[in-house]
């Protein structure tokens, strides 16, 4: 499907044959089932695959498991007993729940000895609107956007396996965050389940653990909270521990980073017995993993009896807090800072359970304050990661919204929800200037504007008399950089304020560390540096942006920076605030931010891979509901489409079709000929349409939808359309 010759394709295609070979399990992901295609030249150097259908309304359903049965929508899945656990193998359709890639590089590492904060999501069930892989139209979804102070996400439900949803997945390794999803048996079939697997002989326990460290290898998250709330048999428990050790071993062996960690439940006799410590009663099992959750109800007496259990592995502990305050506990609610902080006291990890209460028992309308309330409270008990890797690209996007917005252009209005959308986000919080008290800078969510996706970050701030400037660090990071990096920040300023509005960088040495002929930048002495925007890009770079230092629609402003750097290492990310010149009053400001991009320029050079073997199958055709949904005798197709690319070159890609017609309400029309339509946002080389309007074919004649898979670079670019895969339906009437 290229031209030969191309000198960026044939590259391209250097690259991907010197990719590793896949994996039986990627292979599996990837299986597609064949299409009727032929290939017709539409473009000097592309080619399109167009598919015939003749519609009919009787398909073969799609299995429950993996589509909702009512739209076909994908959606993520549990496990609810042993038997599924042991019979579930890697299938092709499993490959929409396959998270897009591993953890990002963050310091400090989990590995690291020190204490850990691990966010344990227990919601109404769990399996609510995440469990929609491709999104919904959720009205106030719940959101958490503070991952640069947690260290592992582990999803729970009460299904014996809870696979995490995917979008939880994608959001949480974007931020280095380790997710893990939970193995759990309770009540009197919890008792028997155990039995049946832990008190007979090791290739029981065994066949279950290496079914567990397959689905999270194939799954792409990190591992298991293993949680045994049932009475076990001696010969069960006995088995506990080996089955621990196992699954350990495997997981380490299989997953890079995995880990498995142990709930206070059951004691070495076999009785559930919560313990709300650890100690000799349950000490073989944390010997057993790589961790300890425990119970709720504890004392600080427990935490200094646990410092002489734990030894060297104080970090190991991870000591429970019932956000929602159940029981006899010591915080919760707003005051779960007083639990945070005896636990830090005594050098202990932190398990913050269910703090999604600011969502579930509050206002819904007053979420975002009380979400930024809660983790306020908390963040000096919370170590801050830092990112260490380029491209580093966000447009604040919390993967939600009110309307879809593409680098300015409204795209569509209505409500979404897609965890998998989200971006990189920053440290949240008010900041005052020291020793002044008077100048202030806050930041906040925004839904209310964005650049591109669904929301921006809105920044406050008051620059009091006799002061030049405020800043705010928005990122902490620990990147060695290249020699030369290029930047890019877009904001608007609400109102008539006239203040500057600047990037500064903090540096630390790697040797000797110089930026481009301004003095050396040192995070040790606070001592930041604005580089010189660009008016216009360097040339080298024009073909990617081309709007540096101009006024972009909706009243947004681009400035790009190029540094220059030798052995520095990138440290923090802030955005300045300066006074107008001349003035000499108090200043206030509302600043958006919508896009920031650090990426290093050489990178901008090199080739893209190209979506390549689009394909469609699973079509499903149903008769329009009414007339205008699609024209006279209107029909909505469904379908999946397939395609091959590189993954880790790519943030997302973004689906359109052309020559559909809109489905959203009586008052719309035929899209307009020749231009596309997004239909949403893809992570794996795959997608689901699910109720295209289209017109019905007329007698003798063929009707035609065609769609693009336009894939977006991390570096965070427009890719020319010509450069988009496409694929081409045609479709007839079946003859009467």
């Amino acid at each position: 499907m290229e031209a030969a010759g191309t000198g960026t394709r044939t590259a391209a295609r250097r690259q991907e044959r010197r990719m590793r070979a896949p994996t039986t399990l990627e292979k599996q992901r990837d299986q597609r089932p064949a299409g009727r295609l032929t290939r017709r030249r539409i473009e000097e150097d592309q080619e399109e695959a167009v598919f015939r259908e003749v519609v009919s309304f009787t398909a073969d359903p799609l299995p429950v498991r993996y589509y909702d049965k009512d739209t076909t929508r994908p959606i993520s899945f549990y496990l609810s007993s042993l038997e599924e656990l042991l019979a579930w193998t890697p299938d092709a359709e499993d490959g929409f729940n396959v998270a897009s890639g591993p953890p990002e590089c963050r310091q400090p590492p989990l590995s690291s000895q020190r204490p850990r904060t691990l966010m344990c999501h227990d919601m109404m069930g769990g399996y609510l609107d995440d469990k929609f892989i491709q999104g919904s139209a959720t009205q106030t979804p719940y959101s958490f956007y503070h991952w640069q102070y947690i260290d592992i996400f582990v999803y729970f439900s009460h299904h014996v396996v809870t696979i995490p949803p995917v979008g939880w997945t994608n959001a949480a390794h974007r931020h280095g965050v380790c997710v893990l999803g939970t193995f759990i048996t309770e009540w009197k079939d919890g008792e028997r389940l155990c039995e049946a697997f832990l008190a007979g002989d090791e290739r029981s326990y065994r066949a279950v653990a290496d079914q567990l460290v397959l689905i999270a290898q194939f799954f792409r998250f990190d591992g298991w909270l293993i949680n045994i709330e049932n009475s076990l048999s001696l010969a069960a428990v006995g088995n506990v521990p080996h089955f621990l050790r196992y699954l350990t071993s495997q997981l380490h062996q299989q997953v890079p980073g995995g880990l498995v960690l142990w709930y206070d439940s059951v004691v070495s006799s076999g009785q559930l017995k919560w313990q709300d410590e650890l100690n000799e009663q349950n000490r073989v099992f944390f010997d057993s993993c790589d961790g300890f959750f425990t119970n709720y109800n504890w004392r600080e007496e427990h935490l200094e009896r646990m410092l002489g259990q734990a030894g060297e592995r104080l970090a190991d502990v991870y000591v429970g807090v019932d956000v929602f305050a159940r029981g006899n506990v010591v915080g919760g609610r707003f005051d779960t800072d007083k639990s945070l902080e005896l636990i830090r006291k005594h050098g202990f990890s932190a398990a913050l359970f269910a703090p999604g209460w600011v969502y579930e028992c509050l206002e819904k309308g007053d979420f975002f304050q009380n979400q930024d309330k809660f983790w306020s409270l908390l963040e000096r008990y919370l170590a801050t990661h830092s990112i260490c890797s380029l491209p580093f690209v966000t447009s604040f996007c919390l993967g939600m919204g009110t309307r879809r917005v593409c680098y300015g252009q409204e795209e569509a209005v209505g409500p979404w929800y897609h965890p998998s959308a989200q971006e990189i986000q920053p440290l949240f919080g008010e900041h005052r200037l020291e020793g002044d008290g008077q100048g202030w800078v806050k930041t906040h969510c925004c839904l209310e504007d964005a650049w591109n996706g669904g929301s921006s970050l809105l920044i406050r701030g008051l620059i009091p008399p006799k002061v030049g400037n405020v800043a705010v660090r928005l990122f902490s990071l620990q990147v060695p950089v290249p020699p030369k990096i290029f930047l890019s920040l877009v904001y608007k300023l609400e109102g008539t304020s006239a203040v500057g509005v600047a990037l500064e960088l903090t540096a630390g040495d790697v040797g000797s560390c110089h930026v481009g002929g301004i003095s050396v930048l040192s995070a040790e002495t606070s001592t930041r540096r604005s580089p010189r925007p660009l008016r216009v890009p360097p040339t080298k770079l024009a073909k990617w942006v081309g709007r540096c230092g101009q006024q972009l629609s909706g009243g947004w402003v681009q400035r790009c920076y190029e540094v220059n750097l030798r052995g520095c290492l990138l440290q923090d990310l802030f955005v300045s605030f300066s006074r107008p010149l001349g003035s000499q009053k108090e200043e206030n400001f509302i600043c958006r931010l919508g896009e920031l991009q650090v990426v290093d320029a050489n990178s901008l050079l090199t080739p893209l891979p190209q979506v390549q073997a689009l394909t469609v199958s699973h079509v499903r055709w149903q008769p329009a509901a009414s007339e205008w949904e699609g024209g006279p005798a209107g029909l909505r197709l469904s379908c999946t489409l397939h395609w091959a690319y590189l993954l880790p070159r790519v943030r997302c890609f973004r689906i359109h079709c052309c020559r559909g017609l809109e489905g959203g309400s009586p008052s719309s029309g035929p899209s307009e000929p020749g231009r596309p339509r997004l239909l949403g946002l893809a992570f794996v080389n795959r997608y689901r349409i699910v109720g295209l309007a289209v017109a019905a074919a007329e007698p003798g004649q063929d009707g035609r939808v065609e769609f693009l898979v336009e894939p977006v670079p991390k570096e965070g670019f427009l890719v020319p359309r010509a450069e988009w895969g496409r694929v081409a339906m045609l479709y007839s009437m079946p003859h009467t």
